[in-house]
């Protein structure tokens, strides 16, 4: 039966709508769906046996959009050659249309799916040209277009895609106009998704420039978008965000942004190349981590889907991160079977031409191997061919070739050039931390550094030339605290969210009280937490670095006292000792054993903490203990002869942050300070604050035992103020301690992992946390923390310590006193009234501290941080 030019009109309307659901469809992960919408649009537009001449220009171009939409997303069936040859088919129909403007435009449409088709399999030059030859139709035909707002979507998204395309091939300044005029063309006419959209891609590239905190930022901007309007925050946002902690250094944190993604994903949206490459990050962060297996997991899981989508980029990366993770194991445990730098090789053969630096990674890890091997011939011939490193390329891959370059050198037996590769690397990176935002970011980066940080160790210490390993441990550890903090460097926003998590915080204890659920509350209190470090992130710079202190400066600031810094390389431990002018090289043994030692030890004092325990616990527990100290001093302290009965100052490293240092009994007595580095203790000493006496004494709520220890203290310190009960507010504590003497605070506390700068003390009205300290004007010259053992760190490589106690001395406080491992409220009230007596009497922190824990070392496990 005919249809008649009403119903032709109609089921040409049904196929538009079609179109739009079908499209829809497929781009929110329902990909059958919306190509069987389309495949039926398409099939009733077919049906028509003839087209009236006034339907005939519309039942065309509709027709046509049909057949580049479904082309398009049908990528899958027979791959990118097939599907590009489909939508070349497309040309002659659009050569019927008479209307030139319509014409121009699918053509436009046309370009701009061929350009996405050649991206998601890395062919970025091709995709280009057809993204420049879409703009030029679409622009030309912006300010006529029948409907202005579909038109200048179209047109956003094709410079949107140009600007990615452009990142990918290392076109800085052409992706940056493509960007930033995206985003100024998207605001200008209200089209917020695309400028967020945009600004996201924005921060991609200022990431692969190296310059996190303007990543984070465009993300951070990107994300406020979506949650201003209550939508839920994209999963490719999350990866970009979680890629940029990445690049930074920051595995730990990257890869459990990743694992939140990923289950999403696997659920919504099935095998998709987004799938495929969150799996390829998280298999680089797990690599980062030396979690191996993992990487190797996700490293096959996610090479399987590029091959399936034909992502030649990504599925190389992949091989090459399953490659690294055997690489890394071989190396680590000598089994260097030849197979493996062939393999290797073959992983670089493998790889097209276009990706040249993929390549190159392949055979550089087949160069460490021969390197290793002993085959210095082979692999010197196989790092000529390692291209010089581009304005955009990963901060891991400079790194990866400084290596490669360090180590041949070193087999080679030309240690001056070993050095200079690696002092070369360094500097680099320096320059990237240069640029990082906040205290995390800055300490994230020795990641990248840590296998060039360990050559450099190892080869001095084979010279044997003490002044040289303390040289370049201070070049390589503890970068965090080489930075001058900005004095009241706050952000408004961060506030805001602290004072929700604050809030939060109090109606969890509240609903604990009342014995309801807190479920809801504390996944709130989470968010918030994690909105914060992001903001965190992408801060302004830390701080100005400061230059690395040399021996000369360290021994003329120690005077009579003596300075240690422990290393370790491989299995050994080393102490480099500074003491009347010169300098020593100590080899001290084992460090796995030291290392359990010192976990034992810890172990056994907060066995020993709780103030009532039974008379045979306690000598067990202390026998225990006393059998640990005395390990670890025979082993750390007592071959270091040169020390004599002088002051320390101990610079640790690893495992040897958690011991505290006055139990042991060649230190008991003795005035000891620890500080991250030599230079961050050659700052801490030459600290200079007003002259100010303000001291605050203040204590927290639940701290039943140490109830009247402020009031005692506060008879040591004539005019001291005192906050306890309803009055020890976060706004009175804050504004008590800035520019203050001393601050003692009596508190509960508890470290944050993913960010040293939330660690936080609860307050009568919540939690105090370090950030808002850090924001102060000026810092506390000495804080005491007598209620937790929030001088606990966490170590990251490099010697990154991090914690509540670290993240105040890189604030700017000069001292900060506080326990290791847990200690009895009667044990830290004496403890505590014993050191102000001695801080009263005009004793130096380090002194007065000595003489408190020597009354009762093992109950007593505080240690003085930063200078004495």
């Amino acid at each position: 039966m005919a249809v008649t030019g009403l119903d032709q009109g109609k089921l040409i309307r049904e196929a538009r709508e079609l179109h739009r659901a079908g499209v829809d469809a497929a781009c929110t992960a329902r990909l059958p769906d919306g190509l069987r919408m389309m495949r039926r649009g398409l099939a009733m537009l077919d049906a028509m046996e003839s087209v009236e001449p006034a339907r005939q220009s519309d039942w065309l171009v509709t027709r046509i959009r049909l057949l580049i939409s479904l082309f398009y997303f049908s990528l899958d069936d027979g791959g990118i050659e097939a599907a590009q040859a489909r939508l070349e088919g497309v040309w002659p129909q659009i050569a019927q249309v008479d209307d030139a403007r319509l014409r121009a435009e699918l053509s436009g449409s046309v370009h701009h799916n061929q350009a996405l088709m050649l991206l998601s399999v890395g062919r970025n030059d091709e995709g280009i040209g057809h993204l420049d030859k879409s703009i030029d139709l679409q622009l030309a035909g912006l300010d006529t277009a029948d409907d202005p707002a579909v038109a200048l979507d179209r047109y956003l998204k094709s410079l949107y895609s140009r600007g990615v395309a452009r990142t990918r091939a290392g076109d800085v300044r052409g992706a940056r106009e493509d960007l930033t005029h995206a985003i100024a063309l998207a605001e200008e006419h209200g089209a917020l998704s695309q400028a967020a959209d945009s600004r996201r891609q924005l921060g991609t590239l200022e990431l692969r420039m190296g310059d996190v905190p303007a990543a984070l930022r465009c993300y951070a901007e990107s994300e406020q978008y979506y949650r201003e309007r209550g939508i839920a925050i994209p999963f490719y946002l999350r990866m970009v965000q979680a890629e940029a902690l990445l690049t930074a250094g920051l595995a730990d944190e990257a890869g459990a942004c990743f694992d939140e993604v990923l289950p999403e994903m696997r659920e919504q949206r099935g095998v998709t190349p987004d799938l495929a490459f969150v799996e390829l990050m998280r298999a680089t962060a797990a690599l980062l981590n030396d979690e191996l297996d993992l990487a190797r997991q996700m490293a096959a899981s996610a090479r399987k889907g590029m091959v399936r989508w034909g992502c030649q980029t990504c599925a190389a990366d992949a091989a090459i991160i399953g490659l690294r993770a055997d690489v890394q194991e071989a190396l680590r445990s000598g089994d260097l079977s030849p197979s493996l730098p062939a393999r290797a090789l073959r992983v670089a053969k493998s790889i097209p031409a276009r990706l040249a630096d993929r390549a190159a990674s392949a055979r550089m890890l087949a160069a460490r191997l021969e390197i290793r091997r002993g085959n210095l011939r082979r692999a010197a011939e196989l790092l000529r061919r390692i291209p010089r490193p581009g304005e955009v390329t990963p901060i891991d891959y400079r790194m990866l070739r400084r290596l490669c370059r360090a180590e041949l050198a070193a087999g080679l037996g030309d240690r001056a050039k070993a050095f200079a590769e690696i002092r070369a690397a360094l500097g680099e990176l320096d320059r990237v931390r240069d640029r990082m935002g906040g205290l995390e970011l800055v300490s994230g980066t020795a990641l990248h550094g840590r296998e060039l940080a360990e050559l450099a160790v190892k080869l001095v210490l084979d010279g044997g030339s003490a002044r040289r390993v303390f040289d370049w441990l201070e070049r390589t550890r503890a970068q965090t605290h080489r930075y001058e903090p900005i004095a009241g460097a706050d952000d408004p926003e961060i506030a805001e969210r602290i004072a929700e998590m604050r809030g939060l915080d109090q109606a969890i204890h509240q609903a604990q009280h009342l014995g309801h659920p807190t479920a809801a509350l504390r996944a709130k209190y989470a968010e918030r937490l994690r909105e914060s470090h992001r903001l965190g992130w992408d801060a302004v710079r830390w701080g100005k670095p400061r230059p690395v202190a040399t021996v000369t400066e360290i021994a003329e600031a120690l005077g009579e006292r003596a300075l240690v810094s422990f290393a370790v390389s491989e299995d050994a431990v080393v102490a480099v000792v500074v003491a009347d002018g010169t300098v020593r090289l100590v080899r001290l043994g084992s460090a796995k054993q030291a290392a359990e030692n010192a976990r034992r030890l810890n172990v056994d004092l907060n066995a020993l903490a709780p103030d009532h325990l039974p008379p045979m616990l306690v000598e067990a527990v202390m026998g225990s203990a006393r059998k640990q100290a005395e390990l670890l001093d025979t082993q750390l302290i007592r071959p270091l002869t040169m020390l004599g009965h002088r002051d320390l100052v101990i610079v640790p490293t690893g495992a040897l942050y958690g011991v505290p240092w006055g139990v042991l009994p060649s230190l008991q007595s003795r005035p000891t300070v620890v500080a991250p580095s030599a230079t961050a203790w050659l700052a801490a000493e030459h600290t200079r604050t007003a002259r100010v006496r303000k001291i605050v004494l203040a204590r927290g709520p639940d701290l039943p035992a140490a109830r009247g220890e402020i009031d005692k203290l506060a008879t040591h310190h004539q005019g001291a103020r005192l906050l306890s009960g309803p009055r020890a507010t976060v706004k009175s504590v804050l504004s008590a301690l800035d520019g203050s003497k001393l601050a003692h605070i009596a508190a509960h506390g508890a470290h944050e992992p993913e960010n040293a700068l939330f660690s936080r003390l609860e307050l009568a009205d919540g939690a105090l946390y370090a950030h808002e300290i850090a924001g102060l004007k000026q810092s506390p010259r000495q804080v005491v923390l007598a209620a937790c053992e929030l001088a606990l760190n966490r170590i990251r490589p490099g010697d990154e310590a991090l914690g509540f106690a670290s993240a105040l001395l890189a604030s700017g406080s000069r001292t900060v006193i506080a326990p290791l491992s847990r200690v009895g409220d009667q044990a830290a009230a004496a403890a505590m009234d014993d050191y102000h007596r001695g801080l009263a009497n005009d004793t130096s922190p380090a002194s007065a501290l000595a003489d408190a824990i020597g009354a009762d070392p093992f109950r007593r496990p505080f240690v003085c941080l930063g200078a004495g």
